[in-house]
């Protein structure tokens, strides 16, 4: 059968999800039942949630007797891990573009790793039924961004296909009302994505470029058959990418394949061969890894192993040592915590888990907040209880300097708040690269240190009252800055054990922002709100009103109290100060002084 790999990129919100979901409906292919519901590759309970895609998946359409491989990649940066790895298996990329937005910062990130493998871009512009579509704009931008990332001349001469993916149509020119289905972007990959070169004769090669878990078959690894062809219940050779500590070669052990699918729409079907440049599911291999390479039984040669950027934010995920821990979740201990996070590492390249400085504690490294604050939630909705410490950025120590990493941020607003966001970048070591101003909105770009950059969205949400959009991208290390100055901020924390009175609050919210309402338990320690002022203040949130024999109308409280600020896992990150920890349990996230004891910690 004749193949075709390609990769979806866009920036989060073109309509990549959308497309793909067209395609497959449009295709040749059976969906079957799944093929009713929207966002079919956004399977994940998170990624419907956000309506942003954070694993990269595989699915395969047949149009005309050619079946086309589709690999969906993240938009964030933050997960460029799935992106590196997975753009190994195509051979091209549809480029996604908003036809008002044009191309946006993380389509910079993918498509600089897709020119750089040297594969055919072909590009859509996207949503062109929008009412403010600017075609023309968004074309030339592309072009911009394709000539600053050093494409050839031969990648520069990319075909283009205008699109409509929500009413699932698509042309070769931008006339919204001469389309009439998905046609032109399937021919057009026909005619311009190469069919994988490769050798069906030479010995067998895949690289494991992702792993997906089944309740029947345990670990099943996907990856690209490179060269050679494989058989189900064949006896082949799995390479483990990480070198034995007593050889410090790679390991190489035989095994026998249980199971041997391709892809068909979503699903997978069991097949009894499959050949060079088809992505192949293989199940049966014990400790199967993201990098390993499967390859001939008696003559094993390993592919090169898959180079991944490495991580730039830490964090300390340790054991839940609260007064309220065991309470509300069901894997509460140190062993369990560790098992959770090796077995996270297996799926996630871009992550790193260290051991911390006692047996309860773990550095785990990531590509951003955003990334592990993903880790964190899905570990909070599998009953985990944990503790985390703020984020902090990774250190580099090159040539006896000290270098730190840096982002590039685009930011766009309205105008009138331009002198708020270039006071507070300037003030957290931003430098400001460019600025213009358009139909009452200002655009920015300003290049900061990523230690400047923790703890600034929440912030700038408040400050443009949610109109502005923040986009960062990692830049690269730089020499490290001095005197950063982020956001200080005091905390109002509970005095004793207890739980809160709408008379106690009545009194606190006069020192700032509360957290909790009545009714709330609280333990010693506990952060309960944020002071007016830049210092840390102790309260009695549990103080009981004295009653008498006396009762006026008058003396309900509760209609006074400003309803307490609601906070998100990452705002919590966000807020989070040097001193401070945040208790996740299924059930609650609650912020805390790392010393709990008030006389103690003065």
């Amino acid at each position: 059968m004749n193949i075709r790999n390609i990769a979806i990129i866009a920036h989060v919100d073109h309509g990549k999800s959308t497309l793909v979901d067209n395609l497959l409906k449009q295709s040749d292919t059976d969906l079957g039942k799944v093929g009713e519901q929207e966002h079919i590759m956004d399977s994940n309970e998170l990624e419907q949630e956000r309506g942003i895609t954070i694993f990269s998946k595989n699915a395969a359409a047949v149009y005309n007797d050619t079946k086309i491989n589709i690999i969906d990649t993240p938009g964030h940066a933050d997960f460029g891990g799935e992106v590196e790895r997975v753009l190994n298996m195509a051979d091209g990329a549809l480029l996604l573009v908003d036809a008002q937005e044009g191309p946006m910062p993380q389509t910079r990130f993918v498509l600089k790793k897709a020119l750089a493998m040297g594969h055919k871009i072909i590009v859509i512009i996207n949503k062109i039924d929008k009412k403010n579509a600017r075609v023309n704009y968004a074309l030339d931008k592309v072009i911009e961004l394709f000539i600053e990332l050093g494409a050839t001349n031969e990648q520069l001469n990319f075909p283009i296909v205008y699109a409509a993916a929500k009413l699932g149509k698509a042309g070769l020119s931008p006339e919204l009302e001469k389309m009439v289905d998905l046609k032109p972007i399937f021919e057009t990959v026909l005619k311009y994505v190469p069919t994988p070169q490769t050798n069906t004769e030479g010995p067998l090669q895949i690289m494991i470029t992702s792993i997906i878990y089944d309740n029947y078959k345990g670990k099943i690894g996907v990856g690209r058959i490179s060269q050679g062809k494989i058989q189900n219940s064949a006896l082949i050779s799995h390479i483990s990418r990480n070198p034995s500590a007593s050889s410090g070669q790679a390991e190489i052990k035989k095994c026998k394949i249980t199971g041997l699918f391709v892809f068909s729409g979503l699903s997978k079907i069991e097949t009894a061969e499959a050949f060079a440049g088809d992505i192949a599911a293989i199940a049966g291999i014990e400790n199967i890894n993201i990098g390993d390479t499967i390859s001939d039984a008696d003559n094993p040669l390993p592919l090169p192993p898959i180079q991944i950027e490495k991580p730039t934010v830490k964090m300390i995920f340790s054991v839940n040592n609260s007064p309220f821990s065991g309470q509300e979740g069901q894997y509460c201990t140190s062993r369990n915590l560790k098992e959770r996070l090796e077995k996270e590492l297996d799926n996630d390249v871009a992550l790193r888990v260290e051991a911390g400085k006692s047996p309860d504690e773990f550095i785990v490294s990531g590509r951003g907040e955003l990334h592990l604050g993903i880790l964190i939630e899905k570990m909070r909705r599998e009953g985990y209880e944990l503790q985390v410490s703020r984020p902090e950025v990774i250190m580099q120590e090159k040539d006896g300097k000290t270098l730190e990493p840096a982002e590039d941020v685009w930011i766009e607003a309205p105008e009138q708040y331009s002198g708020t966001i270039i006071e507070k970048m300037s003030r957290r070591k931003g430098e400001m690269k460019n600025m213009n101003v358009e139909n009452g909105f200002v655009y920015f770009h300003f290049f900061i240190p990523t230690r400047g950059l923790i703890g600034f969205r929440n912030e700038f949400l408040i400050d443009t009252k949610g109109n502005g959009i923040i986009n960062a991208l990692f830049a690269g290390y730089h020499p490290k800055y001095e005197n950063i100055h982020t956001n200080p901020h005091g905390s109002l924390i509970a005095h004793e054990a207890g739980a809160s009175t709408a008379y106690a609050l009545l009194n606190s919210q006069e020192r700032g922002e509360m957290f909790i309402g009545p009714g709330v338990k609280v333990y010693e320690g506990q952060i309960v709100g944020q002071n007016a002022k830049a210092e840390d203040l102790t309260l009695n949130v549990c103080k009981q009103k004295q009653l008498t024999n006396f009762r006026a109308k008058t003396d309900a409280v509760t209609d006074d109290l400003i309803p307490p600020r609601q906070m998100s896992l990452e705002q919590c990150l966000e807020y989070l100060g040097d001193d401070e920890l945040l208790e996740v349990t299924p059930l609650s996230l609650r912020l805390r002084k790392r010393i709990l004891k008030n006389s103690l910690r003065k």
